[in-house]
């Protein structure tokens, strides 16, 4: 097949970008690893929006968003994504989206039901003639003989794993961050791919160090609302306070082997009911309902780092190459914290829009593309020579306990560094296979370069900001108020992206 703009990945970001290119006059084509309107941790669950209307408290957020991220944001960007927000959810209100309304009886337009706006958008994208590939998991990038990014090649699992190749002028990866399949919600099909995709093809990585974000859910299949919760230790100790501080307690706290307990003594009576029948949650006799909870880590899902963007369009630093959701990094909006409060899904929505458009632009520059070749990767040899899950196995042991990811030190890192960059020779060589199994080794290879990445990155940061946390660097030091970038696949470096003034020159940062 051949089109203008091919989009990877069928989330937010993806059908955004889809229909912002279709909308230019592109033709379009979007291939999902999952179903597209229905797979990844959104269609799990509720989107929280950054939904500020125009005005004094606009700018106080943007203020309050810099200060919370360590001074490490953008305010330019943080308002343009706050005005293309506003913007793109009065159209989707035009096109029949219902919001809740709240106790005034006004659209409260700060959260989407999530399968509900992805199964809306999906229609959107057929309305608009743009191809949908579901059950189309990518594999590489095409790029031409001047290293232009051309189309993506891959498999389809449910068609005895045929190939399929899409030549585009453009690609936009809106493949999704990487949980370490870690279990979370909607997030297993978060591996990776696309971050890798994009390192092979020579694409720069920023914020990779803010990449260890953690979520609290109960121990168990239940899934209540626990911004109703008062969380304590076993105890009985209130942890923390309120709101983020609280849950910044409660992970210390399983960091150290504690047990945490959520009290939904606040919870509707309704949801209460349900739950107190469910066989995990007790009640003891006027008490609270006690709820075990667990930290699961949703990495560059809720984190930050991703690829680098060159400009407001989202292209990447490969030409033809576009960028949206949470496989960019989202530095310039969240800075060295996670896209809590609604930035997440605000950016999906508008870097969406933005690098449809923008790859538009590029495809119709550039015309019909020429010759293409697939760029090699890791992971994809015709015999297999280790079992991939060996690859994961190694990855989540130094990726998901809260010792090795939310709590770091020098020595924890090196030794990750050691070990994950001992399996990658090996996973070159040694990984890869046919049929269903091509596709998982694919997403080892991923996992484990995503972690390499994420390690390096932590190393090259010698302090304590935002959700990046070092104990033997435990403060936020003034000189290091500086962007991080990384790259590399067989050989992994780190580097500043730029200084303050009166600081040390640019320098490389890669462990020897």
């Amino acid at each position: 097949m051949s089109v203008d703009v091919l989009v990877l990945g069928g989330g937010p970001a993806g059908v955004w970008a889809a229909l912002a290119a279709a909308q230019a006059g592109a033709r379009v084509a979007v291939v999902d690893k999952g179903r597209c309107g229905s797979s990844g941790p959104t269609a799990k669950g509720a989107a929280a929006l950054w939904y500020i209307p125009p005005g004094p408290a606009r700018a106080e957020a943007v203020r309050r968003s810099y200060r919370h991220g360590g001074r490490l944001g953008d305010p330019e960007w943080m308002d343009r994504v706050l005005a293309e927000t506003y913007h793109r959810v009065d159209q989707l209100v035009r096109w029949g989206y219902r919001f809740p309304v709240d106790r005034v009886g006004r659209p409260a337009r700060i959260c989407l039901n999530g399968a509900t706006y992805l199964g809306r958008m999906r229609r959107g994208l057929l309305a608009a003639g743009v191809r949908v590939l579901d059950h189309h998991p990518a594999l590489q990038l095409l790029i031409d003989s001047d290293g232009t990014v051309s189309g993506a090649c891959g498999v389809r699992p449910h068609d005895e794993f045929d190939e399929w190749t899409v030549r585009a002028g453009a690609v936009v990866l809106a493949t999704g961050g990487c949980a370490f399949l870690s279990g979370g919600a909607g997030s297993d099909v978060d591996t990776g791919d696309g971050l890798l995709m994009g390192a092979e093809v020579g694409a720069e990585l920023s914020g990779m160090e803010f990449s260890n974000a953690y979520a609290l859910t109960p121990v168990g299949d239940i899934r209540p609302a626990l911004h109703f919760a008062t969380l304590y230790d076993e105890s009985g100790t209130p942890l923390g306070g309120a709101g983020l501080g609280s849950r910044a307690a409660a992970f210390a706290a399983l960091a150290d082997g504690r047990r945490v307990y959520a009290a939904l003594d606040e919870i509707p009576g309704p949801l209460r009911k349900q739950l107190a029948r469910t066989p995990w949650f007790t009640a003891r006799g006027g008490d609270p309902v006690r709820v075990p909870l667990r930290a699961v880590l949703e990495g560059t899902v809720r984190g930050t780092g991703g690829l680098q963007l060159a400009g407001f369009d989202c292209a990447t630093t490969v030409p033809g190459l576009y960028g949206a959701g949470d496989v960019t990094t989202r530095e310039p909006v969240t800075g060295a914290v996670g896209g809590f409060g609604g930035q997440g899904g605000a950016w999906a929505m508008s870097s969406g829009a933005w690098a449809g458009a923008g790859a538009a632009r590029f495809a119709f520059a550039r015309g019909r593309p020429g010759r293409a070749r697939p760029a090699p990767g890791a992971g994809l040899n015709a015999t297999a020579g280790i079992d991939p899950r060996a690859v994961v196995g190694l990855v989540q042991e130094h990726t998901l306990p809260l010792r090795r990811s939310y709590w770091r030190s020098a020595g924890s890192l090196r030794d990750s560094i050691a070990e994950l960059d001992g399996m990658w020779p090996v996973t070159e060589v040694d990984l890869g296979g046919r049929g269903p199994q091509r596709l998982r080794a694919r997403q080892a290879a991923a996992l484990l370069a995503v972690a390499r990445w994420t390690k390096y990155s932590a190393l090259a940061r010698p302090e304590s900001r935002g959700m990046h946390r070092r104990t033997d660097h435990p403060d936020e030091a003034g000189d290091w108020r500086v962007r991080l970038r990384a790259g590399g696949v067989a050989s992994v470096w780190v580097r500043p992206e730029q200084c303050d003034p009166g600081t040390a020159p640019h320098r490389d940062l890669t462990p020897a």
